[in-house]
């Protein structure tokens, strides 16, 4: 470590050959020790060769930032640990001096290869994302992403979007949903998707009904005509109408356990993907 300082940085840079989640999430842990203490936290990822590293430190030197790094590449981390000390830049090294141990008592040299630990867990990172892709993308928020969608559901109130879209993103699906609400016209961006992945959802109106009156009453708030089951016909009649002049693919989800409908929609979303 070099030029150490006491005043507080401008920030954390977490500096990594990788995508820098180990090393995030290390800065973070240990952050929060420190309550009511708020420092930015950068990421510089894939850094795979000196001049890259250098400009990181050349940056953070002007920023006033502190740097922990997870370069497992020899000459990268060297590079680290040089530019620091040239620039007078605090860094930390987060996994050179755990490699060395290693090293020594298992007698073999690592491979020095940046992402190997992802690439070995990559079906793992990949339900991650699609899972954090899915929350965000709840409930109509967001539709200007609606393009990068594995599955796009949309459905009235109360039909069952969230809980189907979270179960989707589990099995590895990034999907979004989109309400289709009473007198608001849907969101042109629906249009934008892949119309091969946008899905319609049904529920018979009595289902609907009763998940709303229950919805109502947890929230303790007063019931009124959202859970009307005439207003509820209504509702569904002109989702179906919409759904029949987009020629959207729809599924009656009533009474269906949701490991059903999940193969239901993968297994019409996969056919109607091959088919083009």
């Amino acid at each position: 470590m070099a030029g150490e300082k006491s005043q507080k940085p401008a920030s954390l840079i977490v500096a990594s050959g990788s995508m820098g989640t180990t090393g995030e999430l290390l800065a973070r842990t240990v952050l929060a020790q420190f309550q009511g203490v708020d420092i930015p936290i950068g990421i510089e990822s894939r850094l795979r060769t000196p001049a890259q590293v250098e400009d990181v430190v050349q940056r953070a030197a002007e920023a006033g930032s502190l740097i922990v790094h997870t370069l497992v590449d020899e000459t990268c981390r060297q590079a680290m640990l040089d530019a620091a000390a040239r620039h007078h830049v605090w860094q930390f090294d987060l996994v050179g001096p755990l490699l060395s141990q290693l090293a020594a008592r298992l007698g073999k040299e690592p491979a020095g290869q940046p992402g190997l630990y992802r690439q070995s867990n990559q079906s793992y990172f990949n339900r991650v994302e699609a899972i954090e892709f899915t929350v965000a993308h709840d409930d109509g928020k967001r539709v200007e992403d609606l393009p990068a969608a594995d599955i796009v559901l949309l459905g009235v109130s109360r039909v069952g979007k969230t809980p189907l879209s979270i179960y989707l993103s589990v099995l590895g699906w990034k999907v979004a949903n989109v309400p289709l609400v009473p007198g608001v016209e849907p969101p042109p961006e629906i249009f934008a998707a892949d119309p091969r992945r946008v899905v319609g959802l049904i529920v018979a109106p009595a289902q609907i009904a009763l998940h709303r009156r229950t919805r109502m009453s947890r929230a303790g708030e007063p019931a009124g005509s959202y859970v009307d089951q005439q207003r509820v016909i209504e509702e569904l009649r002109a989702a179906q109408h919409f759904f029949a002049q987009h020629k959207i693919p729809v599924i009656d989800v009533t009474d269906e356990p949701i490991e059903t409908s999940a193969e239901e929609v993968i297994e019409l979303v996969t056919r109607r993907t091959a088919s083009w």
